[in-house]
């Protein structure tokens, strides 16, 4: 017996190297997993997650609630904005921004608020950031006592948005692009993707120069009985060809395609994407596939988590990739809102996506779609 145990304590002596090397090697995977937890709570852990983090800490909110953010690329640091204030509709609700330096966010400050030459003051809404190829960096806002009588404005910023240009109320009848992105047409033709609710909720399109100067609009292109529709996302197609997945009160999102640069709309019909009424964004990829960021489950009405990934090669047909924030407990689900996403490709490939995070702050992640 005893040479068996001194042959087995030779064995354990001879492999002790590797046992420490594993169990180092096991902390440490379990510390980056504690650190990306921490930094994105209840995120999904997924490989083509980067980074995830909060602009601002919950504890250092600059107001009690914030909604609707937005993001841009301008040179090289990131952009984001978020209106923010005691809850959706006062009065005191601004937009607010924050930059990305440095490897961190700057602390959010109010940038434009919705007080007027007379002193009266209403809410600002669902601010948009847009950098064209050429030009300023755009931030569009609306500012009304609510989305049936708000109205567009705009300032732009030649310096990463840290100084501001005086506001600029849009032309009559202009709201600008209402929760989305643009988009430049290969001409410079800046294409908003915009909606009313003033008339029941209809989905139309803006089109202006990099100056802001000539607006035009589509006019209406659905049926509000047939498709209650809101806040459209565009996506890109070679050959002039168009689409817009739209917010509905129908259960789905819809979608309408053009051939023309966006000159000529068909039909608006439902996608195969469910939608609880919850706002939606997508990015067209440089690798042709088209990435969609929403809230997947119609079941109830307004539900708003979980959040999720879809990918699409054509636009008709999309798989669901990953949530991004997972539904971890259904007896809290109606408590837990995750929403209003906004999502950008950068220049280096990486895409970005910001959201609201229980109308307390707001979360950015960052993903590779090479790995998705």
């Amino acid at each position: 017996m005893q040479p068996v145990l001194a042959a087995f304590g030779n064995v354990v002596s001879a492999y002790e190297p590797v046992r420490r090397t594993v169990f180092l090697c096991v902390a440490m995977l379990f510390a980056i997993g504690c650190t990306r937890q921490e930094k994105g709570m209840k995120s999904a852990m997924h490989d083509s997650i980067v980074q995830q983090e909060f602009i601002y800490a919950v504890e250092k909110a600059p107001t009690p609630q914030c909604h609707a953010s937005t993001i841009a690329e301008t040179g090289n640091i990131l952009v984001a904005a978020w209106f923010g204030g005691t809850a959706e509709k006062n009065k005191d609700v601004g937009i607010w921004l924050s930059r990305y330096e440095s490897q961190q966010w700057s602390p959010p400050v109010e940038v434009v608020n919705g007080v007027q030459k007379d002193g009266t003051r209403y809410p600002c809404w669902n601010p948009v950031l847009f950098q064209p190829s050429g030009g300023p960096l755009i931030l569009f806002y609306k500012v009304g006592p609510d989305p049936d009588e708000w109205w567009g404005m705009r300032v732009t910023s030649n310096d990463g948005g840290k100084i501001w240009s005086i506001p600029e109320r849009l032309p009559d009848h202009m709201i600008g692009p209402v929760k989305d992105k643009p988009v430049e047409l290969t001409d410079g033709t800046i294409l908003c993707p915009s909606s009313r609710e003033d008339e029941g909720w209809t989905v139309h399109l803006e089109k202006t120069d990099k100056d802001l100067k000539n607006w035009e609009s589509t006019g209406k292109l659905n049926d509000p009985e047939k498709f209650s529709a809101i806040q459209p996302t565009i996506l890109t197609y070679p050959d002039q060809r168009l689409q817009i997945l739209c917010r509905t009160g129908n259960g789905v999102i819809s979608q309408c395609w053009s051939s023309d640069n966006g000159s000529t709309w068909d039909e608006m019909t439902a996608t195969e994407l469910p939608n609880p009424n919850s706002g939606i964004d997508a990015v067209t990829l440089t690798d042709g596939r088209q990435l969609l960021v929403y809230n997947p489950d119609s079941s109830n009405w307004g539900d708003r988590v979980p959040l999720s990934l879809a990918v699409s090669t054509d636009g008709r047909s999309w798989t669901k990739i990953l949530d991004l924030e997972p539904l971890t407990d259904p007896d809290k689900k109606e408590e837990e809102e995750f929403s209003y996403p906004a999502v950008i490709q950068t220049k280096d490939g990486l895409v970005h996506v910001v959201y609201t995070y229980q109308r307390k702050t707001i979360k950015h992640m960052v993903i590779d779609p090479k790995k998705l």
